[in-house]
């Protein structure tokens, strides 16, 4: 999706480009020219005469010998003659060469020039074309094609979040609305069961205002984080009891690798998100099935993971299950009752920690899991 152009459309470069770096490059080479020329008819002037008299003077003619003079005075002569014929030829030269860059190089800025104006003004499908002046340029069109890109994913996520908060505000408000109303025109009465309706609604809204503050600040880098060093096997263990198996839900398994070494992290964060990735692994595992946390060393870091046997997640749809308010076939953080922004939250909170959370599976029914890899120190 791109925005429509909000401002005036973009001024026409082109012409302004290629007569502004022509009359850049003109005016160099004219001084380059001129000091060139200046240098080099003083060193002709100090040098020539003088080392021409002495080879005539070896020739065995003198001094002041009518020959002699004239011979200098002859080569005085053509020697300002050609340089003064090779300046020209060189100044025409350089004003050709300056015209043909100025054209090919002028044209190359124009296009990135308007595509620039054009992205200003919201039209982020722009791109700018491969050029044939050498890496440089490639390199400058690619980094502008790869901004104008960044800039169409951002809108696109921009309005589809605004779609999906809207989508999500929806239902509660409707909801207090319609309580609200049915109270005061005495239709339902302000009992504990219209008030308990009334209080959920308010949690509802408060949760995804909370949640979406905190995948803001950790996306934007600016959360702050209280680290300690803490055991891995703690974390799953606290993780498991706060999920304990209820009568019709899945077997919780915590398995973790002896020694492993403590990572340092926000405790409370951490929890954060290892619950929402149990909650979410609980409500899309049958009573019949198992959640399992388990905590290994890999490389230079520990892994933590939550498998589950249950719904699985759908290959198309794995690159996309962190994105916020994602809606997919199985729709593993929405269909059951989340708002679609816990696992959002939790890589956020993840990276936060510098470390990285990642999603497999092997496809709808095979179940899936979810890890989370953390640095040690």
């Amino acid at each position: 999706m791109t925005a429509p152009a909000s401002g005036p459309p973009p001024r026409s470069a082109p012409a302004g480009v290629a007569r502004g770096l022509g009359a850049r490059l003109l005016t160099a080479l004219v001084v380059v020219l001129v000091a060139g020329g200046a240098t080099a008819w003083l060193v002709a002037a100090a040098v020539g005469p003088g080392l021409f008299h002495t080879h005539m003077v070896s020739a065995g003619l003198g001094d002041h010998d009518a020959a002699v003079l004239h011979a200098e005075r002859a080569f005085r002569e053509a020697s300002t003659v050609a340089l003064a014929v090779a300046l020209g030829a060189a100044a025409v030269a350089s004003v050709a060469v300056s015209l043909v860059l100025t054209r090919r190089i002028g044209r190359s800025l124009a296009a990135v020039s308007a595509a620039t104006a054009r992205l200003a003004a919201g039209r982020y499908d722009e791109r700018v074309p491969a050029s044939a002046l050498g890496a440089e340029f490639d390199e400058l069109a690619a980094s502008v094609n790869a901004l104008a890109a960044r800039l169409q994913d951002a809108e696109r996520l921009r309005a589809r979040l605004l779609a999906d908060v809207a989508h999500e505000l929806r239902t509660p408000v409707a909801t207090l609305t319609g309580y609200l109303e049915a109270v005061e025109d005495g239709v339902r009465p302000l009992d504990a069961s219209t008030i308990a309706v009334l209080r959920d609604q308010a949690v509802r809204l408060t949760r995804l205002a909370q949640d979406l503050a905190d995948v803001t600040h950790a996306e934007g880098g600016d959360l702050v984080l209280d680290r300690a060093p803490v055991a891995p096997v703690d974390l799953l263990r606290a993780a498991g009891a706060a999920h304990e198996p209820v009568p019709g839900g899945p077997a919780l398994v915590v398995d973790a690798a002896p020694g492993l070494p403590r990572v340092r992290v926000d405790r409370t964060r951490m929890a954060q998100v290892l619950d929402n990735l149990v909650a979410n692994a609980v409500r899309h595992t049958p009573p019949e099935g198992t959640v399992t946390l388990t905590a290994t060393r890999t490389g230079t870091g520990v892994q933590l993971s939550v498998t589950d046997t249950g719904e699985g997640i759908a290959a198309e749809d794995l690159p996309h299950v962190f994105e916020r308010f994602y809606r997919a076939g199985t729709a593993r953080d929405r269909t059951h009752g989340g708002a679609g922004i816990g696992l959002a939250i939790s890589r956020a909170l993840t990276e936060a920690h510098g470390g990285t959370l990642t999603a497999t599976s092997a496809g709808p029914g095979a179940g899936a899991t979810f890890t989370v890899t953390l640095p040690v120190d």
